[in-house]
């Protein structure tokens, strides 16, 4: 069980590219699914349909899942299954009936103007932490892009002329992202003092923590609610609310749909739609709040 594990996560981060965060997902849903299974003395070759039932039931009761996790807890498995199916481990994979709870669509929580030039407000910003601390807000914001894809931005990736960022999302997949003269100006700043974070000589990432080291994606979170707390700030805040707050702000200021899709690196339009929603009503609540005759 365990080999065939392994195998399957070879697969995932050598044939499919898979990042290393999405690895490490799929392998926390193998490894509850493994543990329920030697919990009730059960087979992972022979699975019928109603033990999976059995296993979504007590992932929403016992474990308190929401729909969406228990969504993508099915994806792993049924990604896994298909891997035995096509490896002729098992004869048919007995995910590929079970269908995907319904997941109520949540609007995505974003910043508005104010909020950003509240959050944004690094007048005092002098040391070189401070400045990439800085820089960190300034890129999510004006790019869009992923905590994940802001770590991995090597020097070699920036374009200074074009205010561009050559980024690497989900698979491996390519995409340009592009930055405005305000994170320009902060980002000359930093390189200015950069030198003075590396402890162990050049690296080729953009951003270094306390050991001179590559900054990692937790650490990035870690900058991002501090900077929450410091400020007394009256909202819930992660590094993927700047993100969702990019894709709005661009919608609201007539951006074309396909253009914020191609930026956020969203393989389907769906994904990006549900930002119309949020801008919708927006429009709605401005109508309502301007018209003079009411």
């Amino acid at each position: 069980m365990k080999e065939k594990e392994k195998e399957y996560l070879n697969y995932l981060k050598h044939i499919r590219s898979y990042s290393e965060n999405t690895i490490a997902s799929y392998e926390r849903d193998l490894t509850k699914w493994f543990f329920y299974l030697n919990q009730n003395h059960l087979s992972y070759l022979k699975i019928t349909k109603e033990e999976i039932w059995k296993y979504l039931k007590n992932l929403e009761e016992e474990n308190h899942l929401k729909s969406r996790s228990i969504a993508r807890h099915l994806a792993s498995l049924r990604s896994f299954y298909e891997y035995l199916e096509n490896e002729e481990t098992i004869d048919t994979n007995p995910f590929s009936m079970i269908h995907n709870p319904k997941i109520k669509k949540s609007l995505p929580d974003f910043l508005n103007y104010e909020e950003i030039e509240s959050l944004f407000h690094f007048e005092e910003a002098k040391t070189a932490w401070e400045k990439e601390e800085q820089l960190i807000f300034e890129l999510l914001y004006a790019t869009g892009i992923r905590v994940s894809e802001l770590s991995n931005i090597k020097l070699k990736d920036i374009d200074l002329k074009e205010r561009s960022i050559r980024i690497f999302g989900k698979g491996k997949k390519e995409r340009i992202v592009y930055f405005e003269e305000v994170a320009q100006k902060v980002y000359q700043e930093f390189l200015e003092k950069r030198s003075e974070l590396l402890k162990k000589g050049e690296i080729d990432y953009l951003f270094v923590n306390r050991n001179g080291d590559q900054l990692s994606r937790s650490s990035i979170e870690q900058i991002v609610k501090k900077r929450v707390e410091k400020i007394a700030f009256q909202h819930h805040l992660s590094p993927h609310t700047l993100r969702h707050t990019f894709a709005t702000h661009l919608l609201q200021n007539g951006a074309d749909i396909r253009t914020v899709q191609e930026l956020l690196g969203h393989s389907k339009l769906g994904t990006t739609e549900i930002y119309t929603h949020v801008t919708n009503e927006f429009l709605r609540k401005e109508y309502l709040d301007k018209l003079p005759r009411k």
